[in-house]
């Protein structure tokens, strides 16, 4: 069996605030597409978490912000972090 370990730190927390004030559905409803991987609600969660996240990287390097975080459980299963480019 092979298995991983993945960082949450304290973007758990905030990831349940989002969920809690339904962020993402928030946002979604004024920018509905069916066609994104990454829905506009989850894009900006995604730069919350990135801005909060103590780093000083820039935004165009989200991919490797998430590479070693459990995006599954901070968006949902089926995003990975190759999908916040």
């Amino acid at each position: 069996m092979n298995m991983q370990t993945k960082n949450l730190d304290h973007l758990g927390l905030v990831a349940g605030i989002c969920e809690q004030i339904q962020l993402v559905e928030q946002i979604d409803a004024f920018f509905p597409n069916p066609l994104r991987k990454v829905t506009v609600g989850e894009a900006t969660k995604a730069m919350i978490l990135n801005a909060l996240g103590f780093v000083s990287k820039p935004m165009y390097l989200t991919v490797d912000f998430f590479r070693n975080k459990a995006v599954d459980a901070l968006f949902r299963p089926t995003l990975q972090a190759e999908d916040f480019n």
